[in-house]
C-alpha cells in the first residue's frame, strides 16, 4: 500500500486549507488503495476570517489546531514529516497555501515558503518522490523546484505571471487537467482556482491523486 503525506493549511477557503479540495484529495487517495497522514505547520495563521461576511476576526487561529478538524484530529506538526516514510505528498490549495504555507499572497512574485513546509517539500524533491501540488499551492513550486519547474493555477493572467517571475514554467490548464513535471515528479491541477462547482474540482483531484500515486511506482 502507498503512503501519501498530505500538508493542510488550515481549515477554510479564505484563510486556511480549502475544504472540498483537502476532502477530495484524502477520498481519492483512499480509493485508490493508498493510505494517508496529514501534517500542517505548527504556526499562527496570517490572519482569521470570518467566511460569512469576508471580514477578519479575532483572536487569530493556529494553522495546525485548524487543520486538525479536516483530519478528524489525525493529524501532526509537518517539522515531523520524515519523506522516508512516505511515497508520496500532496498539498491542497485554499488561500491559507498562499498566507500559512507561503507568503505569495502578500509577496506574489517575492514569495518564500515557511521553513518546516519548505524543508519537507525540497526532502521530497530531492528523494525523486512524485508531489501534487492543488489550486494556489503551485505557486509554491519554483522556489521548492527551481527555474523551469513547470506548473499551473489554470490561466489566471497575474498568478501565472507571478509563478514565472518566481522561476517556474506556468502553463494553461483546463479545470479538468492536470499538468506534469515529467523531470521532477510534479503534478499539478487548477481545482477551485477555476472550479464552478464541487464536480468541475473533483474531476481534476481525481486525476491528480491517481496520476501521483502512478508516479509512485
Amino acid at each position: 500500500m502507498k503512503k501519501i503525506a498530505v500538508i493542510l493549511s488550515g481549515c477554510g477557503v479564505f484563510d486556511g486549507a480549502e475544504i472540498h479540495e483537502s476532502v477530495l484529495t484524502l477520498l481519492h487517495v483512499a480509493r485508490a488503495g493508498a493510505s494517508y497522514q496529514c501534517f500542517a505547520p505548527d504556526i499562527e495563521q496570517m490572519h482569521t476570517i470570518n467566511h460569512m461576511t469576508g471580514e477578519e476576526m479575532q483572536p487569530n487561529r493556529n494553522v495546525l489546531v485548524e487543520a486538525s478538524r479536516i483530519a478528524r484530529g489525525d493529524i501532526k506538526p509537518v517539522s515531523e514529516l520524515n519523506q522516508n516514510d512516505f511515497d508520496a505528498l500532496i498539498l491542497p490549495g485554499g488561500f491559507g497555501a498562499a498566507k500559512n504555507l507561503s507568503d505569495f499572497a502578500v509577496k506574489g512574485a517575492e514569495a518564500s515558503v515557511q521553513n518546516d513546509v519548505l524543508s519537507a517539500c525540497k526532502a521530497f524533491a530531492q528523494a525523486k518522490k512524485p508531489v501534487g501540488y492543488i489550486c494556489i499551492a503551485p505557486a509554491i513550486i519554483p522556489i521548492v523546484y527551481g527555474k523551469g519547474a513547470k506548473a499551473t493555477i489554470g490561466n489566471d493572467q497575474d498568478t501565472a505571471t507571478a509563478i514565472e517571475q518566481l522561476g517556474g514554467n506556468h502553463l494553461v490548464c483546463p479545470v479538468e487537467g492536470f499538468v506534469v513535471d515529467e523531470e521532477h515528479k510534479v503534478v499539478s491541477t487548477p481545482a477551485y482556482m477555476l472550479a464552478q462547482s464541487i464536480l468541475e474540482a473533483d474531476e481534476g483531484i481525481g486525476k491528480l491523486v491517481n496520476k501521483v500515486i502512478e508516479l509512485c511506482n
